[in-house]
């Protein structure tokens, strides 16, 4: 079992920058791969980006990619989404995620554990 809590959610002014992070406990955090997904109002969750167990891979979405950077600290339990460029459409809740396995980390069906979300708001 692997309990994840978000945090460093806010509001935000387009084109500026907020660092989500998602603190893991349980099991080895080293054991999972991450992902971050997003939830905007109406529509269906999609993934935004995610670090393979040892972070030597990363995977971004196309609309995030280029503007966002996921890492992670395995000394603390921890997967960092750095998010710069904001734009008004980024507004959605964030979900961290954690995957024993290590294929297809863009589907969210592939996860499993999930934390409880922080909202982002990028006004225009």
């Amino acid at each position: 079992q692997v309990h994840l809590v978000e945090s460093g959610g806010g509001l935000v002014q387009a084109g500026g920058s907020l660092r989500l992070s998602c603190a893991a406990s349980g099991r080895t955090f080293s054991s999972y791969a991450m992902g971050w997904f997003r939830q905007a109002p109406g529509k269906e969750r999609e993934f935004a980006a995610a670090i393979t167990k040892s972070a030597g891979t990363t995977y971004y979405s196309d609309s995030v990619k280029g503007r966002f950077t996921i890492s992670r600290d395995n000394a603390k339990s921890t997967v960092y989404l750095q998010m710069n460029s904001l734009k008004p459409e980024d507004t959605a809740v964030y979900y961290c995620a954690a995957d024993q396995g290590t294929a297809n980390l863009a589907n969210l069906r592939t996860y499993d554990y999930w934390g409880q979300g922080t909202q982002v708001t990028v006004s225009s």
